[in-house]
């Protein structure tokens, strides 16, 4: 009907359990869910055969094992059709030397690019932009980083949030600007005054009762 508003899907928050798909890749069909139990790293590239993706494709490729040892799944995504996506795929193992072995998305019709928002129409609505989702084993979004068209992406920076929020979970801390493993972390900032009070004398290193930071063992 003519002035029908197309509904919408909410935009993605943090801590909630993202939505499940069955989607056509590069090594067959996927639902998300098939995943569970392992973390997930699924990112968007505006299109295949292009020279900033190309570049982020072999990136990706590189850091697979350090990712497999982390437990982590990644899939890529963009809509182009998996034919394209096949022969690009040999395309950068022909001319780069590099194998991808993860999962691509042929999201041709959309539908995942719609229930991640991974389409922002200011930048374009036939291309996803350079969209990371980090998943965890339950299946709720950890985390969210967006590139515009033109900017590839940092993969020690994704490595190294993957190893912030696994440790945060593990052993119930924060982690400081530009932690990396075997530095300090911080202790959570005790909730009441008396708390407060006693924090400086439990042996951590601090800068005052709200900042401390120890070792990890």
């Amino acid at each position: 009907m003519e002035g029908k508003v197309e509904e919408q899907r909410p935009l993605l928050r943090l801590n909630e359990p993202v939505p499940d798909f069955e989607a056509v890749t590069t090594h067959g069909k996927i639902k998300l869910s098939d995943f569970k139990g392992k973390w997930v790293v699924l990112f968007s590239h505006p299109a295949d055969f292009t020279p900033v993706c190309t570049t982020e494709f072999a990136a990706f490729a590189k850091i697979y094992d350090e990712l497999v040892k982390r437990n982590v799944q990644l899939i890529g995504l963009s809509i182009d059709s998996v034919y394209s996506h096949i022969a690009w795929v040999r395309t950068i193992k022909e001319k780069l030397g590099v194998e991808i072995p993860f999962p691509v998305i042929a999201d041709l019709d959309m539908k995942v690019a719609h229930l991640f928002g991974m389409i922002h129409p200011a930048a374009s609505t036939t291309a996803t932009v350079r969209c990371v989702f980090l998943i965890d084993p339950e299946m709720t979004l950890r985390a969210m980083i967006y590139y515009p068209l033109n900017v590839g992406r940092n993969m020690q920076e994704i490595l190294r949030l993957i190893d912030c929020l696994q440790t945060a979970d593990k052993y119930r801390i924060a982690l400081p600007a530009n932690w990396r493993p075997g530095e300090e972390v911080i202790v959570p900032p005790p909730l009441t005054q008396d708390a407060a009070e006693k924090r400086m004398q439990e042996g951590y290193a601090c800068t005052d009762w709200f900042l401390c930071k120890k070792k990890l063992p």
